[in-house]
């Protein structure tokens, strides 16, 4: 015999299941909606735990990126360094130069490490091809996919600079290294080709040790490195920790917001499926009785009830898990995007333990009233029916007697107090939706806040710099043995091996202030600093890891050198930096006499063409030795996209659910007093007040309680959020909530409620008054 049972008492659940068509649907419905919101937040929670280290891991990537000049080791002595001792794996040597390619728009991008590989696999940064082929034959080339966009796709065409001659590139695939090791490939010979006296080839090895987990032992593994080869040749080297950090602090931000929607989800899904499962069984207590005056057995009696809530909601489930996986899969093909990462896809044991768990929930939800429904002796069951217990909610329609609204109103607002339990399940259903909604306007308030309040490096439209940036040398990845504080490099800028041609800073400023197009710009002086604390009086102000790492706070001094001047600098102030893990300080360029700006920051005006702009700018100060270039959306800007998805996704499944599970109390309250509504009719109630009375019964539930809670867990979570980047949240970040929008998400509670009704109102505004009389 199955499960379910056979015979009459499968045609029992079978009959059930066809006649509640409402109550079944809403099952289906809310168990799927509850399923998928839990695959998406579950998939999207273990995509944000440590996606770094899950592509590292896959792609074999690299702990130490070295730089070799080929001059001083050949590639033999290359491959020796691959059986010193520690090394694991070994890859390369690959020949690696730098050039700026212009695209078909004329525009010039970043300075690009250009590697030679001939195909994506290796022992070691088995990069990932995410669409087209790898570079075959002299003139293709293959970019990093963050370059992926509408005006550099497959097919489009790079010149390799902006010189008359200067070759063509075809792109045939974008691609993904974990380990960053270069932003474009192509065959070796093109790499050759392409190497200038400005920029020359160097040779790059790829290794993985037995022991790289901490600085220390990096710094150990590069100094074998540097041992196993001649004095000079190693040019560099970039380790996996650095890379990490960077990748990790951006993962982290989307970690505590996610957990977030995921505890609101999971609860609210046991409410929701709680509440349906045991309402359906808890209307039945009349065909109880029935059932067990025919000959049921208790047994058998919980069989069936079970098996009517396990049915639809299994169907519920199945289809949940597929849209959960819908719905995740473009959030997740974003996240691959920002972070930089391997193919993300849902993790097979959230399919799994999603909707096992899902059961679990249905089942004990429909166990728990059905044990007690097996219990009840038929002669109770038969009389009781579907009437609640007489006298229960009595007090609360005398008291809303007293107030100055319509009949049909106060009969509404009386309602709930009649099923405490299940108006509690919809009151918690409504106010974690309102919380969701609470949360998540704060949420995309406050990360619209970080966008704008993000350094002006990443806002800037427009980078003028007093070096010209078509020539140059392959960008020598930073030595571990940084120094204190080190500010991050303007983007874009590399070190070159010849002395290239500086433009005077008074007149590229000149040429900036002549554009029409120029709104407003600042100069800028950017490089390596030491730091010592002493006292002292000049004023800086530095982002918030600078303090934790220097263990100083606002009021304390510092000194810094900078070439050889010193200046003693006082902290009057903590800047809002999300740029990445970096210590830079800003000082006024004043206080040293021997800074000139080698980089100005220009905010163009409304209607203006950033890239028309450059062109313009360029075209005037290149000819003095500086350069001009847009800058391009940073990676935090796409994380900030992908968390403003997120939260409106979610939010959007858990409002859907909050309303499904008000639709269910609102239908089940409904068919109860379809006969007492019937009489209502009789003595005149017209359907609009029928309607009112059905609305009414939902109009003061949730949403007072949810934009409380929905506050606070913002005030929660967003500190949360700015401590996983290394940064404290400014007030403009935090306060966001305007008194109205509060009174307006309350009001949303009361929204979600209202359409949840809005069906079975309808419904009972439409019986016929002798229909309703007739039904028991």
């Amino acid at each position: 015999m199955s499960l379910f049972g056979t015979g009459a008492l499968g045609r029992v659940v079978r009959s059930a299941v066809g006649r509640r068509r409402v109550q079944t649907v809403v099952i289906a419905v809310a168990t799927m909606m509850t399923v998928a919101s839990a695959v998406v937040a579950g998939s999207l929670m273990v995509a944000a735990a440590a996606p770094f280290d899950h592509a590292f891991g896959k792609q074999q990537g690299a702990h130490i990126t070295a730089q070799f000049d080929p001059a001083k080791a050949s590639a033999a002595q290359l491959a020796e360094t691959g059986t010193s001792a520690g090394v694991t794996a070994s890859a390369g040597p690959y020949p690696s130069t730098a050039f700026r390619p212009v695209d078909q728009a004329g525009f010039r991008l970043p300075a690009l490490t250009l590697v030679g590989r001939s195909g994506p696999d290796g022992d070691v940064d088995r990069v990932d091809l995410k669409s087209g082929r790898w570079a075959r034959k002299p003139g293709e080339i293959v970019l990093a996919a963050s370059f992926e966009g509408p005006a550099i796709g497959i097919g489009a065409t790079l010149k390799a600079s902006d010189t008359t001659n200067a070759p063509t590139l075809s792109i045939v695939g974008f691609a993904v290294s974990v380990s960053k090791t270069a932003d474009a490939w192509a065959t070796p010979a093109q790499v050759g080709a392409l190497a200038s006296e400005g920029s020359p080839v160097t040779s790059q090895m790829l290794y993985r040790f037995d022991s790289a987990s901490t600085k220390e032992q990096i710094l150990a593994d590069r100094r074998k490195l540097a041992a196993s080869v001649g004095s000079g040749a190693l040019l560099g080297t970039q380790s996996w920790l650095d890379t990490k950090r960077a990748a990790d602090q951006g993962a982290a931000a989307t970690v505590p917001f996610v957990m977030a929607f995921g505890v609101l989800g999971i609860v609210m899904s046991v409410i929701i499926v709680s509440s349906v499962i045991s309402g359906a069984v808890g209307t039945s207590l009349r065909r109880i009785g029935i059932l067990k005056a025919i000959g049921f057995t208790p047994r058998e009696v919980v069989r069936a009830y079970v098996a009517q809530a396990l049915i639809p909601a299994g169907a519920g489930i199945a289809l949940g898990v597929v849209l959960g996986n819908l719905l995740a899969l473009p959030l997740l093909a974003d996240t691959e995007a920002v972070y930089g990462t391997v193919s993300l896809s849902v993790a097979w044991w959230v399919d799994v333990a999603v909707p096992a768990a899902a059961l679990v929930v249905v089942g004990l939800a429909a166990l728990i009233p059905a044990l007690r429904a097996g219990r009840l002796r038929t002669v109770e069951a038969i009389a009781v029916g579907r009437s609640p217990r007489t006298g229960r909610g009595q007090w609360a329609h005398r008291a809303m007697g007293l107030l100055p609204l319509p009949r049909p109103v106060t009969y509404g607002l009386a309602t709930p107090f009649t099923h405490p339990v299940r108006t509690l399940a919809m009151l918690l259903a409504v106010a974690f939706g309102t919380v969701a909604a609470t949360f998540a306007v704060g949420l995309t308030s406050s990360l619209t806040a970080v966008g704008t309040s993000q350094d002006p490096e990443s806002r800037a439209a427009v980078t003028v710099t007093t070096t010209k940036l078509n020539n140059v040398a392959p960008p020598p990845p930073p030595p571990v043995e940084g120094s204190v504080a080190s500010p991050s490099p303007v983007a874009g800028s590399v070190a070159s091996t010849s002395a290239p041609k500086v433009a005077d800073p008074a007149k590229v400023r000149s040429a900036i202030k002549s554009q029409a197009g120029t709104a407003s710009y600042y100069g800028k002086a950017q490089t390596e600093v030491t730091v010592a604390g002493i006292s002292g009086s000049v004023q800086v102000v530095v982002p918030t890891r600078f303090l934790e790492r220097t263990s100083t706070k606002i009021g304390d001094t510092v000194r810094v050198t900078y070439e050889k001047e010193t200046a003693n600098l006082r902290i009057v102030g903590e800047s809002f930096d999300t740029s990445g893990g970096e210590l830079e300080i800003h000082a006024d360029m004043a206080d040293f006499a021997s800074a000139e700006p080698s980089t100005f920051l220009v905010e163009v005006k409304s209607g203006v063409s950033a890239d028309e702009y450059a062109q313009k700018v360029a075209a005037v100060v290149q000819s003095l030795g500086g350069d001009s270039t847009t800058n391009t959306p940073s990676g935090q800007e796409g994380v900030i996209l992908i968390m403003s998805a997120m939260a409106v996704l979610l939010t959007l499944m858990l409002v859907s659910v909050a309303g499904l599970g008000v639709l269910n109390s609102v239908v089940l309250d409904t068919r109860e007093r379809i006969h007492d509504l019937g009489v209502c009719k009789a003595i005149g109630m017209s359907p609009r007040q029928t309607m009112s009375l059905v609305l009414a019964s939902v109009a003061a539930i949730g949403g007072l309680i949810g934009v409380p809670a929905g506050y606070a867990l913002h005030g929660l979570v967003m500190p949360v959020m700015g401590r996983a980047v290394g940064t404290s949240l400014p007030s403009s970040v935090l306060d966001v909530y305007e008194p109205v929008q509060l009174l307006l998400l309350g009001l949303g509670g009361v929204l979600i409620a209202m359409l949840g009704a809005l069906g079975p109102a309808g419904w009972a505004a439409k019986a016929r008054t002798a229909t309703a009389l007739r039904t028991e």
